[in-house]
């Protein structure tokens, strides 16, 4: 089945080559000065922007050079760890986010067009909804829209924000992190995923009927990186509960090396209720892991489905939202 993708666009009365006339094309701005400039603003150092653009550190030193002679301001300047954009440099960036990902809706269109297939889609997701509501609708989609390609990423809701923010989503399914502003996002708020603790088969404390606050400390954790949501929401739940912090704790943000190491030592780990239901008891190894029943709670923001600002969704996009949101509203 094909698609025809006509993303609404503001009206414009110049021509293709009065739209073009900018300053900055006529001084040599070129779309490999764009993509350093991009690479320099997710690595924060030069040599590693470079690294990823396939380039020496010297020829991106040229070329940033040249960036900072057509605009005639600086781009970037150097802190302890690396170099931050300037707020020219941030300008730049941002539109050429926008330039990049009209140049790939563009050729998403094009694709569809000549091959009649379904489209392509770009969801990130944290792993509870990925679950319970991602797949079901990707179930429905491609029943419905064989042709349809869907591209899945599993993160925490940090990650995912940053990416949706870089054009590599569509739209994704967490929750929008307390350090970015949350003017860049647009969220429908769906839900509450219910997060557990997790142990191995045979752990100390499922001897206990009830696990209180002040037994967990005592083992390692498995936790999701510093600074991420859930990972704060079980740090908050010790301080309430008045216990300290874990002193060995292990930092992670894939849950197969978390259930990994739950199932091959005495840690412990928080993770989406939806996933230890389905790992735990289903008869393979990584299915040796219980729940442990505790008297902490654990309170997590509410997720939702999440679009970045002044960004329309493509059709292909937008029916796999739509399915998403319906289910998340059943």
């Amino acid at each position: 089945m094909g698609w025809k993708v006509r993303d609404q666009k503001p009206s414009t009365t110049g021509t293709a080559g009065e739209l073009f006339d900018s300053a900055l094309f006529r001084s040599g701005l070129k779309i490999s000065h764009l993509r350093l400039i991009l690479a320099i603003d997710d690595h924060r150092r030069i040599s590693a922007a470079a690294e990823a653009l396939g380039i020496s550190q010297p020829a991106a030193s040229r070329m940033l050079s040249e960036i900072e002679t057509m605009l005639k301001a600086p781009v970037c300047e150097r802190i302890a760890r690396g170099v931050e954009l300037t707020p020219y440099g941030e300008a730049l960036a941002r539109r050429a986010r926008t330039i990049f990902l009209e140049l790939r809706e563009a050729s998403r269109e094009i694709n569809e067009l000549k091959t009649g297939s379904g489209g392509s889609v770009s969801l990130g997701s944290v792993t509870g909804p990925a679950l319970n509501l991602a797949v079901p609708a990707i179930r429905q989609v491609m029943t419905a829209y064989p042709g349809i390609e869907i591209n899945v990423q599993i993160e925490n809701s940090n990650v995912l924000a940053r990416e949706l923010l870089a054009a590599r989503h569509d739209f994704i399914i967490g929750r929008i992190p307390d350090d970015q502003p949350p003017r860049l996002f647009n969220m429908v708020e769906i839900g509450y995923e219910e997060v557990c603790l997790i142990v191995r088969d045979g752990h100390p404390l499922l001897d206990k009927p009830l696990v209180g606050a002040e037994d967990l400390p005592a083992y390692d954790w498995v936790f999701q990186p510093p600074g991420t949501l859930l990972r704060r929401a079980v740090e908050d739940s010790f301080v309430a509960a008045g216990v300290r912090l874990p002193a060995t704790v292990i930092n992670t943000s894939s849950i197969i090396l978390t259930l990994s190491i739950v199932r091959n030592t005495n840690a412990i780990a928080p993770v989406a209720l939806d996933v230890a239901n389905l790992i735990a008891g289903n008869g393979t190894p990584a299915g040796e892991i219980r729940i442990l029943k505790t008297e902490i709670p654990i309170r997590i923001k509410p997720y939702g489905l999440i679009t970045a600002e002044g960004r329309a969704l493509p059709p292909s996009a937008k029916l796999l939202y739509d399915l998403i949101l319906k289910q998340g509203r059943a």
